[in-house]
């Protein structure tokens, strides 16, 4: 029995895919592409509803049995629910101010801890080992961090932080870090289609619980 529900579920899924793959190339299955598409988008926000539930489900349990760190459950539910009531009923400029007024300001302070750790991290390091590489980290750390704040100007004539360091920041975040990151993106798609082409013949299935 568990042999032909795992066949019946790589039918299904190998189906699906191919159909999927299929309308990007071949225009008469596009349309049933189309509405694969619309039962994934569903089934996601069920996915999404089911999450937040679970969520939900969590939080009130901690905050009910009065646990270390209720208070945090019981701003994560407010907040949860203020959130989902505002928007079921419209009220767009609530969010857009929810989303301005905190989840902005967050976003930015932890970013601001963030640069903190780094470079405390970055000390840690030096103390522990120093060698090439520990250096190179650093000084990229203080190349980019000193790039992005403005340094006074010194007797009329501009700093070094006015003008090489913003340079030499630029080069590191938008030419070196970028290159990086689109290197990872790629790796991440070709995983991501060797992942889909194994499901896609039947070599792995993780809808049959293995």
């Amino acid at each position: 029995m568990k042999r032909i529900s795992s066949a019946f579920y790589a039918i299904i899924a190998i189906s699906v895919g191919a159909l999927v793959l299929l309308g990007y190339f071949v225009p008469q299955v596009a349309p049933f592409q189309r509405l694969l598409m619309e039962w994934a988008i569903i089934l996601a926000g069920i996915a999404l509803l089911i999450g937040m539930g679970n969520l939900f489900s969590v939080h009130f349990v901690r905050v009910r049995a009065r646990s270390k760190g209720y208070i945090y459950s019981l701003v994560t539910l407010v907040s949860l629910l203020s959130i989902l009531i505002l928007g079921v009923l419209g009220f767009d400029n609530a969010t857009a101010f929810a989303m301005n007024a905190i989840m902005i300001p967050v976003e930015v302070s932890l970013m601001a801890l963030l640069a903190i750790t780094l470079v405390y991290a970055s000390i840690r390091l030096l103390r522990e080992r120093t060698d090439f590489k520990s250096i190179i980290f650093i000084l990229t750390a203080l190349f980019v961090l000193s790039g992005t704040i403005s340094l006074p100007l010194l007797l009329g004539i501009p700093s070094i932080g006015d003008e090489i360091l913003p340079m030499v920041s630029q080069i590191i975040s938008q030419v070196l870090a970028v290159g990086g990151a689109r290197g990872l993106l790629i790796g991440i798609a070709l995983g991501t289609l060797t992942t889909g082409l194994r499901i896609l013949f039947g070599a792995d299935r993780p809808y049959g619980g293995k």
